[in-house]
């Protein structure tokens, strides 16, 4: 009998060492730690994250040429020069750059904005913004309600927000403060690179945003809709590259200075030689990638939360800053990187 229970304490003596806990190494202890907070975050996410409100033109499609806003049930043409003319009345400037003042107006009791050429040396611009803007409808670029190339002047949607440089005012507004958060404002992060994944592949060809030498140039470019929807607004500069015959761009003609701008875009010779543009190395549309991780940080702001969208981005921008353009990635998989997110 003695045997037999001495015999059953060894068994348990070995059952109860085989299952003492092997203590884990802090450093696979904090990696476990990081994919449970992952595995929340991504479930938070999903929760949560409501793709941005479409936009006039995509909820309401209007075939080439016709548009539809606002409270209209049918699309009507484009308005010509005449209805620019007499059905537009003119409220106040609301802004005002190189090529285009635009006014706050009033067509057909609707809020409009019409734009104004500002000089005849700026008509060239005035009038490529013009085509870009037929050319690129959709939910990406500011809805056109009519144009005159005769007397410079051109109707679109007016949105009240304005421009994507008073954000941080919009937001601070009480009608607004409960979009303040780091999900709405990566919706616009989204939002903004899909709008130059859009124009990368347009069917115009590869566009490249050239109005974008600094950071609140670039923001100037962009509208916010009121349903918290970004639009392209300024079309005036928008060269197309053409890599399969070797057709480069130059975003104008004065020397760019600054770390906003894409390395490739500097003068390459030294401060000691003067700028020649001639000499000036055509460039293509990996600058607009460069830019996108400075604009993205000023799309999410400050908020709670903010520095750990920053941090699950921190690959796909570190691969933005690449100085090689060759080895930036697309606006296609920035764009996909900014989604699995």
């Amino acid at each position: 009998m003695e045997d037999s229970n001495m015999e059953k304490k060894l068994q348990g003596s070995k059952r109860g060492s085989s299952q003492r806990e092997i203590p884990i190494p802090p450093a696979a202890l904090l990696l476990l730690v990081m994919v449970l907070m992952n595995i929340l975050l991504y479930l938070y996410l999903d929760h949560v994250f409501v793709s941005p409100l479409p936009s006039g033109v995509e909820a309401r499609p209007c075939p080439f040429g016709t548009f539809r806003m606002g409270q209209m049930k049918n699309c009507s043409p484009w308005l010509s020069c005449e209805s620019l003319r007499t059905a537009v009345r003119k409220l106040k400037r609301v802004g005002e750059g190189a090529v285009k003042r635009v006014f706050l107006s009033e067509w057909k009791e609707q809020k409009v904005a019409l734009s104004q050429l500002t000089s005849p040396e700026m008509k060239e611009d005035f009038l490529h913004g013009v085509k870009m803007l037929k050319a690129l409808q959709s939910e990406h670029v500011v809805l056109l309600i009519g144009c005159c190339e005769d007397d410079g002047t051109l109707l679109t949607e007016y949105h009240p927000l304005g421009t994507l440089k008073t954000l941080e005012e919009t937001l601070n507004l009480p009608k607004y403060q409960s979009l303040n958060t780091w999900h709405h404002r990566l919706k616009l992060a989204i939002n903004y690179v899909s709008i130059i994944n859009y124009l990368h592949t347009s069917p115009l060809g590869t566009l490249v945003m050239c109005d974008s030498n600094d950071l609140d140039k670039m923001l100037s470019q962009y509208l916010l809709a009121s349903n918290f929807h970004i639009v392209a607004n300024d079309l005036d500069a928008l060269p197309v590259v053409h890599k399969s015959n070797g057709t480069l761009i130059k975003c104008g003609h004065r020397e760019l200075v600054g770390e906003f701008v894409a390395p490739e875009q500097l003068w390459p010779y030294g401060e000691e030689t003067p700028f020649d543009d001639e000499r000036m190395p055509p460039y293509d549309e990996k600058t607009d990638i460069w830019k996108i991780p400075d604009v993205t940080s000023f799309l999410l702001g400050h908020v709670e939360g903010s520095d750990v969208v920053r941090f699950h981005l921190f690959e796909i921008h570190q691969a933005c800053k690449k100085k090689n353009p060759e080895e930036r990635p697309s606006a296609q998989e920035v764009l996909d990187a900014y989604r699995r997110f």
